[in-house]
């Protein structure tokens, strides 16, 4: 199978955000997806910093898509600063409005001074990203001290490549079970998550995040494995067995 990240005409590897936006726009944004709606924009809310915990009142939104966080964010109070890779988010988020200002750029090279942030927030972005102790160490450079950071990740534990319901039919009566893949092996893959929809992930185990963050100034105050929330598991029978094995995972760093 040829790799779908490759041009074969010209040689250049695409850039799949900017291949697939319009695909992240239509399945996780302006009410579609119920994680989103119901899980993953209230948790953020509830830990943004409030009265003494904001000093700069910025927020920075790193890998931003077409701005619905950085909304929750600008809903709040906070002056956000919205970043994505992909132009044809900025150009999405920047019509969609609401507040936050946004920018084109990398986690490797946030547009923002030493020290100069309240908050920044990082949702389901870090496992698309190569240089995790390069991003990591950019979160910690623009945040002030005591500044907080809102990592959202796929449960790396239980979502591990390879991981997934098995039916078990040797057992009588048959029992299904989560099956998890190899956790403790850092992977690059290249996930088909829809018909020609093709998107690199990076598998971590936990502590190599928590280590990289430990190492780059941040200290977890606070760690949060919500079970899916109800609109998910309303999307299909067999989902109902997945009510206690978490897809999401928050961690809420300090900045020293």
């Amino acid at each position: 199978m040829p790799d779908p990240t490759q041009n074969p005409d010209s040689g250049e590897h695409p850039d799949p955000w900017e291949t697939h936006a319009a695909w992240w726009q239509e399945q996780f944004t302006d009410g579609v997806d119920p994680e989103y709606t119901e899980q993953i924009l209230p948790l953020i809310a509830a830990h943004l910093p409030e009265g003494a915990d904001r000093v700069t009142g910025l927020a920075i939104d790193v890998g931003c898509g077409e701005g619905q966080v950085a909304r929750v964010a600008a809903a709040a109070g906070l002056d956000v600063l919205g970043l994505d890779p992909a132009q044809s988010q900025i150009d999405v988020a920047v019509r969609r409005g609401g507040g936050p200002r946004y920018r084109k750029g990398s986690a490797v090279d946030l547009p923002a001074g030493d020290g100069a942030a309240d908050v920044a927030i990082a949702c389901l972005v870090f496992e698309h990203i190569a240089d995790l102790d390069a991003a990591l160490a950019e979160v910690a450079r623009v945040l002030r001290p005591g500044g907080r950071f809102l990592f959202l990740l796929n449960h790396p534990l239980l979502q591990t490549p390879g991981s997934g319901w098995i039916d078990d039919q040797v057992l009588d009566p048959p029992e299904q079970y989560w099956r998890i893949g190899p956790y403790l092996r850092e992977a690059e893959t290249i996930e088909e998550v829809e018909k020609d929809v093709f998107i690199r992930f990076f598998h971590r185990p936990l502590s190599r995040y928590l280590n990289a963050a430990h190492d780059a100034g941040l200290v977890l105050e606070r760690m949060e494995e919500p079970a899916p929330p109800p609109g998910f598991l309303a999307r299909a029978e067999e989902y109902a067995d997945a009510a206690s094995v978490p897809r999401l995972l928050l961690l809420r760093f300090t900045r020293t």
